[in-house]
């Protein structure tokens, strides 16, 4: 029911909606009692709001401790009901009801202290959970010419990263592509509850037909809205898509402000109002002793591509992973197109002792050696564009094509495909050690011809390993017939 379905294509000035059904009924549970000490963003009771306990928490703004005078017995309650009274160190009782009211462009701080990222943020993206991996609770961009996959990137984190609660802000998008997610989510299957994909997800719709003062505000509404969910000790993923708009709008704004002007007309403050919105994110510690986590990862989309533009420079500045998207792997069909050369992230070597100890020993020092040969590879096939394959050493041929089968069986992953679309962290550690092996084997050939016959079939068994499921019967026929090759 979206006002009434009275309002055509466009949302018609003046008509509002209430954010939460004022008539519907939550079992409310107490977790306090009367004579109880709380402070800003304790937990007063919950909810169940589909697969999560929706803690109700004491007002953020509340200042000092304060003492809980009054709390309703478990039983079912409306959004508007006063659940608890609350009187604070001046004396003044503060009635509680089931929401809460923030303004978005501050941060909602309602945790004891901020900690330092320590776990990895499992996506399903072998190619970003392998070599340019995402922190728990850290920041990351995806910046990318127009057409490179940046959304449907989004999607796939959307739909697979290992979270409680994904928000996604559609900031200046096209209406078919949010038209896609609202129709599509609701039939998926969440990987980690199993019920509908939609129940754990928020999405702000805010097209590009909507005004600019509503495009500034939706990215702050999302990471709000993360945070909020954050003080309840969940694990939040926050994509924004696109910040650049969201800049655009903010230009836009500002011109009209007769704001002295930065480079290419954007707002002077632009660097900070970029950093103020990814330092929103982290690990925090609650007044509870539990842990929250929100995760976001923004989309750029620079003109042409080109990454030396004001907001993606402003953005590479505050972000630890740069997973940029290229042009050249988007038109070869190598998806997703994260450029393997040009992206990089610093949590590789800040999740060292997590990897080594979750995954396998000596982890980031093998993603070190693939990384090495994928340039080294890349060298090579530049080489051959001046001297041909003639002029080519066996030994360079070899080093190429084993570059070129890691690209091709474990860096791209088939969207489309049930068990392909998503990898978990178990298959992710079996299937690139058994590359490893492969790099690592003594290979011997006696011509170019026989080598790339001879990578050719491995890497077409390797693509059929991972369309098969994880622990099946011909999950390990196919990986017997690879050891067998190598021997």
């Amino acid at each position: 029911k979206l006002l009434d379905n009275r309002q055509g294509f466009f949302l018609r000035r003046g008509q509002y909606l209430p954010a939460l059904d004022r008539q519907r009924s939550w079992s409310f549970h107490p977790t306090v009692r009367p004579g109880d000490t709380v402070q800003a963003g304790s937990w007063l009771g919950w909810v169940q709001e589909h697969h999560c306990r929706h803690q109700i928490l004491a007002p953020v703004d509340l200042q000092g401790l304060a003492t809980v005078e009054r709390i309703v017995p478990p039983g079912d309650q409306r959004v508007d009901d006063q659940v608890a009274v609350l009187r604070d160190p001046f004396g003044r009782l503060r009635p509680v009801p089931l929401w809460q009211s923030w303004p978005v462009k501050r941060a909602f701080s309602a945790h004891a202290e901020r900690l330092y990222p320590e776990e990895q943020l499992v996506t399903g993206v072998r190619l970003i959970d392998t070599f340019f991996p995402v922190a728990r609770g850290g920041v990351a961009c995806i910046p990318g010419p127009f057409g490179a996959g940046k959304t449907v990137l989004q999607h796939l984190l959307a739909k697979f990263a290992q979270v409680d609660v994904v928000v996604v802000v559609a900031c200046g998008e096209r209406a078919g592509e949010v038209v896609e997610t609202i129709t599509t989510f609701p039939e998926m299957e969440d990987p980690k509850t199993g019920g509908s994909l939609m129940d754990r997800t928020i999405l702000i719709c805010n097209t590009s037909s909507m005004p600019v003062a509503s495009r500034d505000a939706s990215v702050y509404t999302g990471v709000t809205l993360a945070e909020y969910y954050r003080a309840m000790g969940l694990d939040v993923l926050l994509l924004a898509d696109s910040t650049s708009r969201w800049a655009q709008a903010m230009r836009e704004m500002s011109g009209r402000l007769e704001e002295i002007p930065g480079e290419e007309a954007f707002p002077a403050y632009l660097e900070s109002r970029v950093a103020g919105l990814y330092e929103r994110a982290g690990l925090v510690r609650l007044h509870s002793g539990a842990t929250g986590a929100l995760t976001l990862i923004g989309t750029v989309s620079p003109a042409g591509g080109n990454f030396e533009e004001p907001v993606t420079q402003a953005t590479l500045k505050v972000v630890s992973a740069f997973l940029g998207l290229s042009r050249k792997r988007s038109d070869e069909r190598r998806f997703p197109a994260i450029d393997p050369l040009e992206s990089w992230s610093l949590y590789l070597r800040q999740l060292e002792p997590f990897l080594d100890r979750r995954l396998a020993a000596g982890w980031v020092a093998k993603v070190g050696r693939a990384s090495r040969l994928l340039r080294r590879a890349a060298e090579i096939s530049r080489m051959i564009t001046v001297v041909g394959e003639e002029g080519l050493s066996l030994e360079d041929l070899i080093e190429m094509l084993l570059g070129e089968l890691v690209d091709a069986v474990y860096l791209q992953q088939n969207t489309f495909d049930e068990v392909d679309g998503a990898s978990s962290r178990e298959r992710q550690v079996l299937v690139f050690d058994r590359v490893g092996k492969v790099l690592e084997a003594p290979l011997r050939f006696k011509g170019k011809e026989e080598a790339r016959g001879f990578f050719q079939g491995l890497r077409q068994r390797f693509i059929d390993w991972n369309y098969a499921a994880l622990a099946s019967d011909e999950f390990k026929r196919l990986e017997a017939v690879i050891i067998n090759d190598l021997r």
